[in-house]
């Protein structure tokens, strides 16, 4: 209490009005008078609405033990009063005054959701709450505005209650709201064409639902004080995220106790994260592993999402090895720990499952993302989201594995629990409709593919902001199916997208660039641009020997595209030396009858021809031919491709018999 009247008489040292009410308070306030001290109009109402409005993380700190006695005192007087509701619901006003810039905000959230960010007085009073409304609509660019709010008494996840016994003003019929009260928006209609008067018609719901509680449920819960945790969860919410460093900072110098410290090392983690400095984020939670390790007995659960946390954040810089090191310690912990099915244990084969898949050893994640799909398929009904997530991942695997059919088959199961379960603008869906469109475009079928990647760039657009990383995703992907279908300057503008999105939000280094650098260079081939495709081939060869295994398949792609540019540009033993460089890696890591073998062998055979020894090129598209004919539908182009080549090849032979 002392720092906050401390504060309040620096604020009101000029107002000896004030300054004896902030006297009175100091002497004789008490927690089960709360609400007869805010609705006193006093200091305290003014500091509180303040400090909300403006944030003010210091001033929220202070008045930190009077917003817990007021809300603590709404839900005892709620408890008390809820049976004399009878379950029915009932009507009650507030008017106030909204600058046009928020009313027109507030028109356009139509059946959307609004927040409350102060304790909230309503009134069952209209005409009295009209009249407020009123007086503001007479002021210059304010809209005066008629709430109307339907209460749902059964609703407990915000507390409200009749305050007319405890209210400082007690002859007025007040309905107090506890902080950050939600509501969904109804009709608006105007009710003075002469003046900015307005009705909104609101309705109170639950914030059950757990996107909705991390908007709603921050400062109002007394635990040891991790009420202060829920309001730094608000800032990192609304994306105050300097406010919300400042928050955690001066928690962690006000406190001594080692799991609080761990509580705010791990929100200082979560901040540096959303701001993309990675390094700085995994610094925070190796601090929360640290205290957790020493504090917490060698199984406890805690450490599984510690670990789990810098593993996400190894996964999104690149580092799979890593991730996969502390996956692989999560998953170890669970199996000790829970019993057997238990859906965290599925969590971390999954995880461990994307990992493989990322560093190429596609068997091994098949394996894994099997193993999660087993415990799903036995503990959830048909329909869950995570049976999607394990059809996608599995999917994922085989597209990569180059059996098409098989990765199809699960990315449509995967989108058929979507479409069953959640709306039509849900980023899932985009991710299924963008997995389906891969499939299609490695299958050569490029119209299809492009079909579902506009569908998932539909989803995106709405839903994201201009740099996020999921919309280069599918500027890549959509890139990929113009440069397949020969419209290359419209491949490499979505290249370009994807390219300056990438290098906003990804450190130099990262695996994506790589692919993106890749990517352009096959543009800039294909438009006989040799110079310039081989340039952006070599920074995509520089990131890969940084960051992937000597063995990973995505090597072998650019050591196969760097081959193609030498070849194109006559240097015919360099171009040899880098295709063998793919094919090498590509036997060691590919099934036998995987496209990308095919190609090896086939772009082999081509620089033989080119230096004129047909004999070996023979040999090589015939083996080029056998790995398609076994590994692609029989429609597919690059069939017919090889066998005319052989062709060729053979017609060249018996000229020079």
């Amino acid at each position: 209490m002392q720092n906050l009247v401390d504060c309040c008489r620096e604020v009101f040292t000029c107002n000896p009005i004030e300054l004896q009410v902030i006297n009175e308070f100091e002497q004789n306030y008490l927690p089960a008078q709360a609400i007869w001290w805010y609705t006193r109009g006093c200091f305290t109402y003014k500091m509180v609405n303040q400090a909300l409005l403006n944030l003010d993380v210091d001033m929220i700190i202070n008045m930190g033990f009077f917003l817990r006695d007021v809300h603590q005192q709404i839900q005892q007087l709620y408890e008390q009063q809820v049976s004399s509701y009878g379950g029915k619901s009932f009507v009650v006003y507030r008017g106030q005054g909204l600058q046009q810039s928020d009313f027109n905000r507030l028109e356009k959230t139509k059946g959307g959701l609004m927040s409350f960010s102060n304790f909230l007085s309503t009134s069952k009073n209209e005409q009295a709450s009209l009249g407020f409304a009123r007086c503001a609509s007479a002021k210059p660019d304010i809209a005066g505005i008629l709430f109307i709010m339907t209460i749902d008494p059964c609703i407990k996840s915000t507390p409200f209650a009749f305050i007319k016994e405890e209210s400082h003003f007690n002859e007025e019929d007040e309905i107090l709201f506890s902080l950050h009260a939600v509501f969904q928006v109804g009709a608006i209609k105007q009710m003075d064409h002469e003046n900015q008067l307005y009705q909104v018609e609101l309705q109170l719901i639950s914030d059950d639902d757990h996107q909705l509680r991390l908007l709603t449920d921050r400062i109002r819960k007394e635990a040891d004080g991790t009420g202060w945790q829920r309001f730094g969860e608000l800032l990192l919410k609304i994306g105050q995220f300097n406010k919300a460093e400042e928050f955690y900072n001066t928690l962690l110098e006000q406190t001594s106790d080692e799991g609080e410290k761990a509580i705010y090392y791990n929100q200082l983690g979560i901040i540096h994260w959303k701001q993309s400095d990675y390094e700085k984020a995994i610094c925070y939670y190796e601090k929360v592993l640290e205290i957790r390790e020493k504090t917490l007995p060698l199984n406890h659960l805690s450490l599984v999402t510690s670990y789990n946390d810098i593993g996400n954040v190894y996964t999104y810089v690149g580092a799979y090895s890593k991730a996969l090191s502390v996956y692989e310690k999560a998953l170890e912990i669970n199996e000790k720990t829970l019993p057997s099915n238990h859906p965290d244990s599925a969590s971390s084969y999954n995880n461990i499952g994307r990992m493989y898949n990322s560093m190429g050893e596609y068997s091994k994640a098949v394996s894994s993302h099997e193993k999660a799909l087993e415990t799903r398929e036995k503990i959830l009904p048909l329909n869950h989201p995570d049976l999607a997530t394990s059809y996608s991942n599995i999917g994922l695997v085989y597209d990569n594995m180059g059996e098409y059919s098989k990765a199809l088959s699960f990315n449509e199961k995967a989108l058929e629990i979507k479409q069953k379960t959640l709306p039509s603008n849900h980023p899932d869906l985009a991710t299924s409709y963008n997995n389906i469109g891969l499939v299609y475009d490695h299958m050569g079928d490029y119209s299809k593919a492009l079909s579902f990647y506009e569908k998932a760039l539909e989803i995106r657009e709405k839903i994201h902001p201009l740099n996020h990383s999921e919309l280069a995703t599918l500027y890549n992907n959509i890139g990929s199916a113009y440069d397949h279908m020969e419209e290359y300057s419209k491949a490499l503008s979505f290249y370009e997208k994807d390219l300056e999105i990438q290098l906003k939000i990804f450190p130099s280094s990262h695996p994506s660039l790589a692919t993106t650098y890749n990517n352009i260079g096959l543009v800039y081939n294909n438009m006989e641009e040799y110079s310039k495709a081989l340039s952006f081939y070599e920074k995509a060869l520089e990131i890969k020997l940084e960051t992937l295994s000597s063995n990973h398949p995505s090597l072998a792609i650019t050591y196969n595209n760097i081959g193609l540019v030498y070849g194109n540009m006559g240097e015919y033993s360099k171009a040899l030396s880098f295709y063998e460089k793919d094919l090498e890696i590509c036997q060691k890591t590919l099934p036998s009858n995987h496209h990308s073998l095919a190609a090896s062998y086939n772009n082999i055979a081509a620089v033989y021809c080119d230096m004129k020894d047909y004999s070996k090129a023979l040999s090589c598209y015939e083996r080029a031919l056998d790995i398609v004919q076994r590994g692609l539908p029989p429609t597919h182009p690059h069939i017919e491709s090889v066998k005319k080549s052989i062709e060729f090849v053979k017609d060249k032979i018996l000229k020079n018999i």
